[in-house]
């Protein structure tokens, strides 16, 4: 017997999406003062604190309902009536989309749906989150005044950070020279041409560096991002870079990146800003880049069902060598992969199925430092069969059995993980020019160290588990091996201690789980010797077990091995940061 009425159930339910709310932005208000007092590692406890927030909100409101509705919990009609009468209270909230995702994450858990329901949950192609969004963003407008210096330092000085700055007029001066520099490449002169600089009023915070983020607005309709980032040393504040390309500034909010910290009173609106800056960046990246994980989710969602509604091509393999512990597929007509675990994995991979999930979560939560791809997390998933390549359909009837079903036209994925989709680094490497595929082989170089920078290893170096971005970035997406390198245990290769030992086609020593063998790394890598010897001469050092062994000892003693977005031009300042990578 219920205990709630209809209406209590709907405060109930608003007042916990209320305080999720808040505590969200309380969380994410302490950026300020982590980067104000240099405190970094107070920082990533409050990045992992804040991913956690929304399923502890969701479940102990989904326990408290079963406890106080008793058999309505589960009522379709009771709960038909909660939804229309939340839908009401909701509307014309900032952000309504917000709430009414909470209340759909609450129905679906109590629920276990399986698809989507729309008599009991707000259906993701309903749930526009730009609803009530205008042009109406927390902005701050600085006009120029003829002289850029001075619009320049009237933004500076009008920074809510309270930080001593190491020489203000030095940093002016780098904002002017370097965005001076950039419009003239465009045949614009800041000075004269020059007309405003509208910029959002809340500081991003990610990781050891604050950025204010912004337009530029030049004569003839003309406009630029314009993103400053801050570093703060302990001899003060500096600016560390100053972009407004639009690559540059994509990649700060890229997808491979840890969320940004920003309390923002109107998310949509903030969102309809970035994106007029950010064109090509989905919304559902947006969303998710602002910490909103679960609306970045439903609207990725929401962007696969409308564009299903707009294209006729099937879901078939993703280009790549297949997958042992996973099946990748995609919908070529759509920037994205869809990856499964499969039912059953070869006694190559000595691992179970929750290793693989546990890997994954470990990711969600960890700093992704702009080389781990960020993998959505989806459950009961329905897509129409007859969308589906025939030689898909038979791979997964065969190979994932246990979690697809099919449900009359349907195919039901009781778990799968969505991430956008990027060109696999060996095939590039096979299709592209020298120049390119070079390039491509030492940021791959790069990436296996930035990783290493924030206590991850691979595993798996394996070319076909990197892919490419549209920038060119080469990233990591195959986690089934990923460990952290504090874990692992750096060995040099035992010398032979007689011509026997050296003959053998098997290893002749113990060889533990953990053990690493970094001088074998080549032996593995499908490189031209051109490109195996650019890889030794700029990477050598990831080939030494001293090198991995060095980290260990940094990353043991607590030491910050930061890996930028960006590259820092710092003009005559030395910065206490550790090694940007």
């Amino acid at each position: 017997m219920s205990v709630l009425g209809l209406e209590d159930a709907v405060r109930r339910v608003a007042s916990a999406f209320a305080g999720y709310n808040a505590e969200f932005r309380a969380v994410t208000r302490r950026a300020q003062s982590r980067f104000e007092a240099r405190d970094w590692h107070g920082a990533q406890q409050d990045a992992s604190e804040r991913i956690d927030l929304y399923d502890s909100w969701v479940n102990r409101t989904v326990d408290a309902l079963r406890a106080d509705l008793g058999d309505a919990a589960t009522d379709r009609a009771f709960w038909r009536t909660l939804r229309d009468r939340f839908a009401q209270r909701s509307a014309g909230l900032p952000d309504a989309a917000f709430a009414r995702t909470f209340f759909s994450s609450v129905s679906r858990r109590l629920f276990g749906t399986v698809g989507v329901d729309p008599d009991i949950e707000f259906a993701a192609v309903d749930l526009d989150p730009l609803e009530g969004a205008g042009n109406n963003p927390e902005t701050r407008r600085y006009d120029n005044r003829g002289d850029f210096a001075l619009l320049i330092e009237d933004l500076l000085d009008d920074l809510p950070l309270r930080c001593p700055w190491i020489d203000f007029e030095r940093s002016v001066r780098h904002v002017v020279q370097d965005a001076s520099q950039r419009l003239r490449a465009d045949g614009v002169d800041a000075d004269a041409a020059v007309r405003s600089l509208e910029m959002l009023r809340p500081v991003f915070f990610q990781s050891t560096r604050a950025y204010a983020v912004g337009r530029l607005d030049a004569e003839g309709g003309r406009s630029w991002p314009f993103l400053i980032a801050l570093q703060n040393t302990e001899r003060g504040m500096l600016i560390d870079a100053v972009m407004l390309d639009e690559d540059d500034v994509s990649i700060v909010f890229g997808f491979t990146r840890s969320y940004f910290h920003a309390d923002l009173e109107r998310v949509a609106e903030t969102v309809v800003f970035l994106r007029r800056l950010l064109p090509r960046k989905p919304l559902s990246e947006l969303f998710t880049v602002l910490g909103r994980a679960r609306q970045g989710k439903t609207e990725r969602y929401r962007e696969l069902v409308r564009h299903l509604g707009d294209s006729d091509d099937l879901f078939a393999h993703a280009p790549g060598e297949r997958g042992l512990v996973m099946i990748c597929f995609t919908l070529p007509s759509l920037d994205v992969v869809f990856k499964l675990i499969r039912d059953r994995f070869p006694p190559v991979k000595n691992i179970l199925r929750q290793d693989v999930l546990d890997k994954y979560q470990f990711v969600f939560r960890h700093d992704r430092a702009g080389r781990l791809v960020d993998a959505q997390e989806f459950k009961r998933v329905r897509l129409p069969r007859a969308r589906f390549a025939p030689a898909l359909l038979e791979e997964l009837a065969a190979e994932a059995a246990d979690s697809v079903h099919e449900d009359g036209d349907d195919l039901v994925f009781d778990h799968m993980y969505i991430e956008r989709r990027m060109t696999p680094l060996n095939l590039l490497l096979r299709q592209t020019d020298e120049a390119a595929a070079l390039r491509a082989v030492l940021d791959y170089g790069q990436s296996i160290r930035d990783l290493a920078l924030s206590n991850i290893f691979a595993g798996d170096l394996l070319l076909k588990n990197f892919g490419v971005t549209r920038h060119g970035r080469v990233i990591f997406y195959d986690y089934d091996e990923l460990c952290r390198v504090t874990d692992c245990r750096f060995r040099d290769v035992p010398q032979a201690s007689n011509d026997e030992d050296e003959m053998r086609g098997e290893t002749w020593f113990y060889v533990a789980d953990n053990d690493v063998f970094p001088e074998t790394f080549l032996n593995f890598l499908a490189f031209t010797d051109t490109q195996r010897e650019a890889f030794v001469r700029v990477h050598g050092d990831l080939l030494t077990a001293d090198f991995w062994r060095g980290l260990q000892q940094r990353l043991r003693a607590g030491e910050l091995l930061e890996v930028l977005p960006y590259q820092p031009r710092r003009i005559g300042v030395a910065s206490s940061a550790g090694d940007p990578g």
